[in-house]
C-alpha cells in the first residue's frame, strides 16, 4: 500500500513538473515574440532589466548588425607622421579605442571598430545611421584637447600627450599619463609654477577635469587622482587619449546598407530557419516517437534560451553569419539528442526497463556529446580571436549556441525523459520497436 502511494506521488510530481515546464515554455516563447503588455503602460516597466519587445518591431531587444539593420561601413588607412613619438601598434590601438568611445558618446553604442590589413587600417561598422555624412565627419575629425592654466590660457594641446590609461595606485583609481619630450618640458614648467592651483583639461571646448597640482611633474609622466571608480578612470583616460590621436586616417572605402535590405534578409533567413526547424522536429518525432517529442520540446527551450541571451549579453550583434551560427548550434543540439536516443534504444532492445535505459543511455552518450561540443568550442574560440568582422559574429553566436546546446542535452533533455517515465510512459513501444515481450 505504501509502495503504491509512493508511486502515485512520484507520478503526480512528474506530471506537475511537465505541466509547469510546458506553461513556462509557452509563456516565455509568446512573450519573446509579442512582448508583455498590460494596456498602454507596459508591465515591462516593472522589470526594467529585461528587454522590451513587441510584435510590430520584433526583435527590438536584439542588437542587429549592419547587414540586418542597415547603416554605414567605412574603411580607413592609417599613417604616422614623422614628428610623432610612440609605437605605431600602440597608437593604432589607441585610435580604435578613441573612435569607439567617440561613437558611443554620440549615441552609437552598437558600432564596431577594429583593425584590418595586419594592423595598418581601421574598419568601422555603424548600424542604424540616418545621416552617413555626419557620421563620417564625426569619425574623421580630430578631437581638440587642450590644457589650460588657472587663468584659462591654453599652454599645451593633445599632440603633446603620448599615452593615457587607467591605473590603480595607493588604494585608488587614477589616470596615468606620459608626455612627449616637448610636452614634458612645458608641463614641468607649468606645474612648478602652479602648485596648489588647478590645471584644467578641455576636450572639444568642454571641461573634462580640473585636477589640483600637488607637486611639479618633471619626468614627463604623472598621475591624475580623485577618479573615484575604475569606470571614471577609464573614461577620462580614453577622453584624454582622444585628443592625442597622432595617426592620419585616409578614407578608402564607404558603403551604405539600406534598412529595407536588412529587413528582407532578416525575414527571409528567419523563415528559412523556421522551416528547417519544423522539418527537423517532424523527422525526430517520426524516428524516435515520444523521445522525438522530448527532443522538439528541448529544442524550443534551446532556441528561446539563445535569443534571450542574445538580448541580454552586451557585445553580441545578430548578423546573417550570426544566424548561421545559431542554426549550426541547433544542429549540434539535435546531434546530441540523436546520440542519446540511439544509446537509449540500444538499451531497450537489450532488454532493460525504460527507467534503467534512460540512465544507461545518458551515461553512454555523455562522453561523445562532450567531445563533439568541446572540439566545436575550440574552433569557435579560434575564429573569435583570429577572425574579423562577420567571422567574429559567426563565432560569437556559435559559441553561445554550443554552450546552451550542451546544457539543453545534458540537463533539459534528461529532465524531460525522466519526467515522462515518472509520469507513466514506461512502455518501450512508445520509444522504438522492441522484439519480444513487453517490458515493465
Amino acid at each position: 500500500m505504501a509502495k503504491n502511494n509512493r508511486r502515485r506521488g512520484s507520478k503526480t510530481r512528474s506530471i506537475v513538473a511537465l505541466c509547469i515546464l510546458l506553461a513556462l515554455t509557452l509563456f516565455v516563447g509568446i512573450v519573446g515574440v509579442n512582448g508583455l503588455r498590460w494596456g498602454d503602460r507596459g508591465i515591462w516597466r516593472l522589470l526594467p532589466w529585461l528587454p522590451t519587445t513587441n510584435a510590430e518591431n520584433w526583435p527590438e531587444s536584439l542588437a542587429l548588425g549592419l547587414d540586418l539593420r542597415g547603416g554605414v561601413y567605412v574603411e580607413y588607412s592609417a599613417e604616422q607622421p614623422d614628428d610623432i613619438e610612440g609605437s605605431f601598434s600602440q597608437l593604432m590601438a589607441n585610435t580604435v579605442s578613441v573612435i569607439t568611445q567617440r561613437l558611443t558618446d554620440k549615441g552609437y553604442p552598437e558600432a564596431t571598430v577594429q583593425e584590418i590589413n595586419n594592423g595598418t587600417g581601421i574598419r568601422v561598422e555603424v548600424p542604424d545611421v540616418s545621416d552617413p555624412q555626419e557620421l563620417l565627419d564625426l569619425i574623421g575629425s580630430p578631437a581638440e584637447l587642450s590644457f589650460r592654466d588657472p587663468n584659462g590660457n591654453e599652454f599645451m594641446t593633445g599632440k603633446d600627450v603620448q599615452t593615457a590609461q587607467p591605473a590603480y595606485q595607493d588604494g585608488e583609481y587614477v589616470v596615468a599619463f606620459t608626455l612627449t619630450s616637448e610636452g614634458a618640458k612645458v608641463f614641468a614648467e607649468m606645474t612648478a609654477a602652479n602648485i596648489g592651483r588647478s590645471i584644467a583639461i578641455y576636450l572639444d571646448g568642454e571641461q573634462l577635469i580640473a585636477p589640483t597640482v600637488q607637486s611639479a611633474i618633471t619626468g614627463g609622466s604623472g598621475i591624475i587622482n580623485g577618479m573615484g571608480s575604475q569606470e571614471r578612470a577609464t573614461t577620462i583616460a580614453a577622453q584624454i587619449q582622444s585628443g592625442a590621436l597622432p595617426l592620419v586616417l585616409t578614407q578608402q572605402k564607404v558603403d551604405t546598407v539600406s534598412a529595407t535590405l536588412g529587413d528582407t534578409a532578416l525575414s527571409t533567413s528567419v523563415r528559412a530557419a523556421m522551416i528547417g526547424i519544423v522539418l527537423i522536429m517532424l523527422l525526430l518525432i517520426f524516428r524516435y516517437r515520444l523521445n522525438g517529442v522530448v527532443a522538439s520540446w528541448a529544442l524550443c527551450i534551446y532556441i528561446i534560451g539563445v535569443f534571450f541571451f542574445l538580448a541580454v549579453i552586451p557585445g553580441i550583434q545578430l548578423t546573417l553569419p550570426g544566424l548561421a551560427g545559431i542554426v549550426l548550434g541547433i544542429g549540434m543540439a539535435v546531434d546530441a539528442n540523436v546520440i542519446i536516443y540511439e544509446r537509449f534504444n540500444e538499451e531497450l532492445r537489450a532488454g532493460r526497463p525504460v527507467k534503467a535505459a534512460v540512465r544507461a543511455g545518458f551515461s553512454n552518450a555523455l562522453s561523445a556529446i562532450i567531445d563533439a561540443n568541446v572540439t566545436t568550442i575550440i574552433a569557435g574560440i579560434v575564429l573569435l580571436f583570429f577572425g574579423t568582422g562577420s567571422v567574429q559574429g559567426f563565432a560569437k553566436t556559435l559559441l553561445l549556441g554550443v554552450v546552451i546546446s550542451m546544457i539543453s542535452a545534458i540537463l533539459i533533455t534528461r529532465f524531460l525523459m525522466n519526467s515522462f517515465v515518472g509520469a507513466g510512459a514506461t512502455n518501450p513501444k512508445l520509444y522504438c520497436n522492441v522484439k519480444g515481450d513487453e517490458q515493465k
